[in-house]
């Protein structure tokens, strides 16, 4: 029997995380503060493909990294950690959303043109393609953004979104004819 020494990179990784999961809930407030530095990136990227929007992708990062901060002593080390935070990230992103929208509903009709003109995605650098992600609904983008911007499996996707690999693979699929025939629609 052959013991291999050599760990993948993703066990690496899994086995930092819930290192640094473990000294934080054991009092090592600095364990969160390396958390946080070494995922705010892809947290930000995943808010800033639902929300669209810079600044609403940079409030709801903060929300997502409190959130974890209050719940960390509650994560399920059975699953990897990094998939817990990235549907917090996704989770937090849509309500996020619907919160801005409410607000947006309900600003004056002369405000309305300018927040308009701020609504764009700039991690699209297409503007055909920003137009039709923010025309989509929250989720739709998110597991979009999951799949091609972060190049997440869909066995990494359905957990994320709360779901089993199947129902992210119909997810997706729906996500991309709805996105198709908008772009369409704007092709014209």
């Amino acid at each position: 029997m052959v013991i291999s020494i050599h760990q993948t990179t993703e066990q690496r990784f899994q086995d930092e995380d819930l290192y640094l999961v473990e000294r934080f809930v054991a009092g090592q407030s600095t364990a969160f503060q390396v958390i946080y530095e070494k995922y705010f990136d892809k947290v930000h990227s995943i808010a800033r493909g639902v929300l669209g929007d810079h600044e609403d992708a940079s409030d709801a990062t903060q929300e997502v990294f409190t959130a974890v901060y209050r719940n960390l002593k509650s994560f399920d080390r059975r699953s990897k950690f990094s998939t817990w935070l990235f549907r917090v990230a996704v989770n937090r992103s849509i309500q996020f959303a619907r919160s801005v929208k409410q607000k947006r509903r309900q600003v004056e009709l002369t405000e309305a043109a300018d927040v308009a003109t701020l609504d764009r995605i700039p991690a699209i650098e297409n503007q055909q393609v920003a137009t039709c992600m923010r025309a989509l609904n929250e989720e739709d983008r998110a597991i979009l953004v999951l799949y091609y911007w972060h190049e997440l499996s869909l066995q990494e996707i359905g957990p994320i979104m709360g779901c089993n690999p199947n129902a992210a693979k119909t997810r997706l699929f729906r996500a991309r004819e709805r996105f198709k025939a908008q772009f369409e629609k704007e092709d014209r």
